[in-house]
C-alpha cells in the first residue's frame, strides 16, 4: 500500500519537467527568428559570418554601414533579439550585460519556381529562393570579460 502512494503518475512527472524547462527558458540566452526572408541563404550566409560571436554593439555597427541588402534585415532580426533578452531579463541593465552574438545560423526556405522565355520556343526555370535566419544573443561569459580587461591593462 505504501508503495503505490510513494508512487507518481506519468503525466505528473511529465508535466512538471514541462515546468521545469520552461522556468530555465525564461532567463539566459534569448533568440529571435526571421522566416522566408526573400533573399537566397548564400547570401543572407555572407552577412551572418560579420557578426558571429561580435559583441552586440560592434555587431549593429557592422551592419549599419555594409552595403549588402540582407545586412538590413539582419539588423532588424538583431534589435528583435536584445529587445528579446531585455524581457527574460529585466533585472539586468543592458548596458551592464556585455551581450553579444552567440549563434547565427542561416537555412533554406522554401523555393519559388518560375519559368523563363528560352530560345525555340523552350523554357528554363528560376528558382526564386528564400531563407529562415534563427539570432542567439547572450550575455559574455564572466572568463572572456576578465581576461580581455587584464589584456587592455597590460597593453596600456
Amino acid at each position: 500500500m505504501e508503495a503505490t502512494e510513494k508512487k507518481i503518475k506519468r503525466s505528473v512527472k511529465k508535466r512538471e519537467k514541462l515546468k521545469a524547462v520552461k522556468d530555465a527558458a525564461k532567463t539566459g540566452p534569448a533568440t529571435a527568428h526571421l522566416h522566408d526572408v526573400p533573399t537566397s541563404p548564400r547570401k543572407m550566409r555572407l552577412v551572418a559570418d560579420l557578426i558571429r560571436g561580435e559583441r552586440v554593439a560592434k555587431a549593429l555597427n557592422v551592419l549599419k554601414y555594409e552595403a549588402k541588402h540582407p545586412a538590413e534585415r539582419m539588423e532588424k532580426l538583431l534589435m528583435s533579439a536584445i529587445s528579446n533578452w531585455e524581457i527574460k531579463n529585466k533585472d539586468v541593465k543592458l548596458e551592464e550585460a556585455d551581450l553579444f552574438v552567440k549563434e547565427v545560423y542561416v537555412g533554406g526556405g522554401r523555393m519559388l519556381k518560375r519559368l523563363r522565355p528560352a530560345p525555340q520556343g523552350r523554357a528554363h526555370r528560376v528558382r526564386k529562393r528564400s531563407n529562415h535566419v534563427t539570432l542567439v544573443v547572450d550575455r559574455m561569459p564572466v572568463q572572456l570579460t576578465e581576461t580581455k580587461k587584464v589584456e587592455k591593462e597590460t597593453k596600456a
